[in-house]
C-alpha cells in the first residue's frame, strides 16, 4: 500500500510502504529512509533506498521512503515520519547528521546517521561510517594496470569521509602497482553532489591534463562526469574509461565504464533493525567490507580477463591479511597521496 506525507513544506516526498513479512518483533514495525536526491541515481541515494527496502523485507518490517529532500533542514520531515509511526529513521546524508540526533532526542525515535562514530547514543543514535577504501584500492590497481598515458584522475563532488577514504584507497592502489603514474585530484565543489554541469567541466579538465582513466565520486554530478568522458578523447586519441562508485551504471553506459566500487548496505541496515530489536542499537558503528562482498568491484567487458584475475588475487591478499589497508577519512590525507590537486 502507498501513503503520502502531508504537504506542509516545499519538499515533495514519495512514501512507499512495503508490506512486511510475518513474525517481526512488535517493537520495530516500520523504518524510514531519508535521501536528499531521487532514489534512481545509480549511486548513493539509490543504494540507500534499495538496501533499506531489502533490509525491511529481510526483517519483516514496513518501510517509508522519503526521497528528494534536498540538503536543507529536514527536522519537519523527521518529526512527521516519527508521527507516521517510524521506529527507526535512517538519515542517509552527511548533511542530516545534526538534525537527526536532535529529533531523536525530541521524539524518542531511533535514528541512524553517517560518518559520525562520536555521536553514538545507546538506543537512540547509531552511526554507519561506510568506507569502500578496500574496493577503491582494487580499482586503483586495475587503473594502473590498464593506464596508457601515465596519468589517472580522481574527480569528487565533495570531500565527505566516505569519498576521502575511497580517493585515498584508489591512490594507494595506483601507487602500489605503478608509482610512476601521475594522479590528478579535482574537487567540483564543497558539496556539489548534484552538480552535473560541474562534473562535466571538471572531468573535462582532468582529461585534458592527461588522464585516460577517471575515478569519479558523485551522486547526480556523476552523470556530468560520464558525459565528459563520452565526448572527450584522451590525450593519446583513444577513449577515456570511467570508474564509478556505489552503483551499477551498465544500463546507461556507452562503452566507457571500466568498473564500479559497488556498495551493498543491506547487511548494515539489517543489522541496525536487529540491534534495535535486541536493545543493542547505538552501541557500535556499522561498516562494509570486501570480505563479505558488501564492497566489491563490478566486472565489465572493458576489463581484460587477465587483469580481472590479477586484481582478484590482490583482493585475496587483502582478505588474507597480506595487504593491510587503513581508511584515510580526512581530505588532507588524500591530498598528500596525489600528484596534482586542481
Amino acid at each position: 500500500m502507498t501513503k503520502h506525507l502531508l504537504q506542509g513544506t516545499a519538499l515533495a516526498l514519495a512514501l512507499t510502504f512495503t508490506a512486511g513479512l510475518q513474525g517481526h518483533a512488535a517493537e520495530v514495525d516500520t523504518i524510514a529512509v531519508l535521501v536528499p536526491e531521487q532514489g534512481t541515481d545509480f549511486g548513493w541515494n539509490q543504494q540507500g533506498v534499495d538496501a533499506a527496502r531489502a533490509a525491511a523485507a529481510a526483517t519483516g518490517v514496513e518501510i517509508i521512503v522519503a526521497e528528494g529532500l534536498g540538503y536543507g533542514d529536514i527536522r519537519p520531515t523527521l518529526r512527521e515520519l516519527a508521527e507516521e509511526g517510524a521506529d527507526l529513521m535512517i538519515a542517509h546524508a552527511s548533511g542530516y547528521n545534526t538534525a537527526a540526533p536532535e529529533i531523536a532526542t525530541e521524539t524518542g525515535v531511533a535514528v541512524a546517521i553517517v560518518d559520525s562514530p562520536e555521536a553514538l547514543e545507546p538506543g537512540l543514535v547509531a552511526d554507519y561510517t561506510l568506507s569502500g577504501h578496500e574496493g577503491a584500492y582494487l580499482a586503483g590497481v586495475m587503473a594502473a594496470k590498464l593506464n596508457r598515458t601515465g596519468t589517472v584522475g580522481i574527480v569528487v563532488s565533495g570531500e565527505p569521509p566516505s569519498w576521502n577514504a575511497q580517493s585515498a584507497g584508489f591512490a594507494q592502489g595506483v601507487q602500489a602497482t605503478n608509482p610512476d603514474i601521475n594522479i590528478i585530484y579535482a574537487v567540483i565543489g564543497p558539496a556539489a553532489y548534484a552538480d552535473a554541469a560541474g562534473g562535466n567541466r571538471v572531468t573535462g579538465a582532468v582529461i585534458a591534463a592527461g588522464a585516460d582513466i577517471v575515478f569519479g565520486q558523485g551522486n547526480g554530478s556523476s552523470f556530468g562526469m560520464l558525459q565528459a568522458i563520452e565526448t572527450t578523447p584522451a590525450t593519446d586519441g583513444e577513449k577515456v574509461l570511467f570508474i564509478d562508485v556505489i552503483g551499477d551504471k551498465r544500463s546507461i553506459d556507452k562503452g566507457h565504464l571500466l568498473t564500479s566500487v559497488l556498495w551493498d548496505m543491506t547487511p548494515v541496515y539489517t543489522a541496525m533493525i536487529e540491534d534495535l530489536q535486541n536493545d543493542s542499537f547505538g552501541t557500535k558503528s556499522y561498516a562494509i567490507s570486501i570480505a563479505d562482498d558488501s564492497v566489491r568491484l563490478l566486472e565489465t567487458d572493458n576489463v581484460p580477463a587477465e587483469t580481472w584475475t590479477e586484481v582478484m588475487a590482490v583482493r585475496d591478499q587483502i582478505i588474507g591479511g597480506e595487504i593491510t589497508l587503513e581508511p584515510i577519512f580526512d581530505a588532507e590525507g588524500v591530498r598528500a597521496l596525489v600528484t596534482t590537486v586542481e
